[in-house]
């Protein structure tokens, strides 16, 4: 449940004031960009790379970004501590608003900037994935692109949660395995972990990236690797990461199960992302 106080182009204000133009391009076609981010001890983990992946979505996608990473990380905790947010999320959207004929004349930016926070999504594990066919596009030129059109997640997500199922496998037009509809996916197969290149269609989750700089510290082999649903099936362990996650154990994908989840591996890396997290708060709060 999003929070009483949201932040509208630089004013703080109720969410019963905040008022988005009936014209504008982003609530009409979909065109905007986001990222959410974990708030741990009122801190929101790893702000600079999720403005990174941010801006660089913005030039992909051609939405106007001409906002300063340091004042949005000000009104952001501004906005925390109105909302008296200690563990919970905080989402940055910045959606195209004057584009195409269906605009109206009244006075707005080209971009309107929303920062919201909310709670922590509840999640059981182990997780259970269905599997989807054609749910991920990998030769699009927005793949992996965050983009707020999200009808193709929300739609898969709600038909495999029909299923009896947490989340779901989203595989491309080639066959492989690219990612969740909201997480990135990982298998374990002889202490290697193993996930799919950015060339599936997957995002280049913060969690993921991290992933993939700090596992091999804690003595973890991790590569990028082509992933097909058999490699799924015959993984050691299965688990997903996102921002309101971290890692989460899978067991099942599809009718298969797995013994183990979360697994030894998924454990350690898991400790291991945990004290990762605390450090990056303890500097983050002395500095700030």
């Amino acid at each position: 449940m999003i929070h009483r106080y949201v932040h509208h182009n630089g004013r703080m204000l109720p969410i019963e004031e905040m008022r988005l133009s009936p014209g504008q391009a982003g609530l009409l076609a979909g065109w905007g960009l986001f990222t959410t981010m974990r708030v741990l001890h009122g801190v929101p983990f790893e702000y600079e790379r999720h403005w990174r992946r941010l801006a660089r979505d913005a030039a992909r996608t051609r939405v106007p970004f001409p906002f300063d990473a340091e004042r949005v990380r000000a009104q952001m905790m501004e906005l925390v501590r109105a909302n008296e947010v200690v563990e919970g999320t905080a989402r940055i959207f910045a959606i195209y608003n004057k584009f195409g004929f269906w605009q109206s004349d009244e006075p707005a930016p080209q971009v309107d900037l929303l920062l919201y926070t909310a709670g922590l999504p509840p999640h059981t594990e182990p997780g259970r994935l269905d599997l989807r066919e054609h749910g991920r596009h990998a030769d699009s030129p927005l793949a992996g692109v965050k983009v707020t059109s999200w009808l193709n997640n929300v739609w898969s997500l709600a038909v495999a949660q029909e299923r009896g199922f947490n989340e779901v496998v989203m595989l491309n037009e080639r066959g492989e395995a690219a990612e969740c509809t909201t997480a990135n996916l990982f298998c374990v197969r002889g202490g290697t972990v193993e996930t799919p290149p950015l060339s599936s269609g997957c995002l280049e989750g913060v969690t993921r990236g991290l992933l993939l700089e700090l596992a091999p510290q804690a003595g973890v082999p991790m590569i990028e690797r082509t992933l097909l649903s058999e490699d799924l099936f015959s993984a050691d362990e299965i688990f997903i990461t996102s921002t309101n996650r971290s890692l989460l154990g899978i067991g099942e994908i599809a009718g298969h199960a797995y013994a183990a989840a979360p697994g030894p591996i998924t454990r350690k890396l898991e400790k291991m992302f945990a004290a990762y997290m605390n450090e990056y708060v303890a500097r983050h709060v002395v500095s700030r």
